[in-house]
C-alpha cells in the first residue's frame, strides 16, 4: 500500500507502495552488501549475522518501495525477561533517512510486541551515532542512567567489550 512519509522540508508527501513484510533470510546478502555504506563506512557487518534472519524473522521487517529495500529492523522477543523485547539493529538507507520509514518499522514492531504481551522495548547504540540517539529520542524511548555522562548522554563504558561504549535505552508500551 500507500503511505504518508514526511521530506526532508516537513512537507507531507505520498510516496507510492511502501511495503513493509517480515525479513527473510534470503534478504541477508542484499542488506549486508550496504550495511557499512549506510552506516557512512562504519564496520557494521559483523554486528549482524544471518542468524538474525534466519531466526528472527517474525520480529523483524524490510521495508521495501518498488523493488528496493529501504529499511530494516531486527528485533526479537527477549527469552529471560518475559515482559520485554529487544531491538537489535535497525536501519534506513541515507536518500529515505527522516522520511518516516523508520517509524513505519518501529511501529510494526511496537504493534507485535503488544500482541505478545510485551511491554518494555530495549535497544542499544554507539554514543558517536548521535542520529540514532536522536531518532530514538524522538520515539519516547528515555536514556538508560548512568554513573558517566558525556553531553548529557549517560554512557556505558565497556558495554559490548573493551573500548564499546554504549548508550542504553528503554521504552514502555
Amino acid at each position: 500500500g500507500s503511505a504518508i512519509i514526511w521530506d526532508h522540508d516537513s512537507e507531507a508527501t505520498m510516496i507510492q507502495d511502501v511495503r513493509i513484510r517480515s525479513i527473510e533470510e534470503s534478504d541477508y546478502d542484499a542488506i549486508i552488501s550496504v550495511l557499512d555504506e549506510w552506516w557512512g563506512e562504519r564496520q557494521m557487518v559483523a554486528m549482524l549475522p544471518r542468524l538474525f534472519f534466519k531466526y528472527f524473522n517474525q520480529t523483524s521487517f524490510l521495508a521495501e518501495i518498488g523493488d528496493k529495500r529501504v529499511a530494516f529492523l531486527v528485533g526479537f522477543f527477549s527469552a529471560t525477561g518475559n515482559s520485554e523485547a529487544y531491538i537489535h539493529f535497525a536501519g534506513v538507507h541515507p536518500d529515505y533517512r527522516k522520511s518516516g520509514i523508520g517509524r513505519l518499522l518501529y511501529s510494526r514492531f511496537f504493534d507485535v510486541c503488544r500482541k505478545n504481551a510485551r511491554s518494555i522495548i530495549r535497544c542499544v547504540t554507539s554514543p558517536v551515532n548521535k542520529n540514532s540517539i536522536a531518532f530514538h529520542s524522538s520515539m519516547k524511548f528515555k536514556l538508560e542512567p548512568s554513573s558517566e555522562v558525556s553531553g548529557n548522554i549517560p554512557i556505558h563504558r565497556n558495554y559490548d567489550g573493551p573500548g564499546e561504549d554504549r548508550v542504553l535505552f528503554l521504552k514502555r508500551l
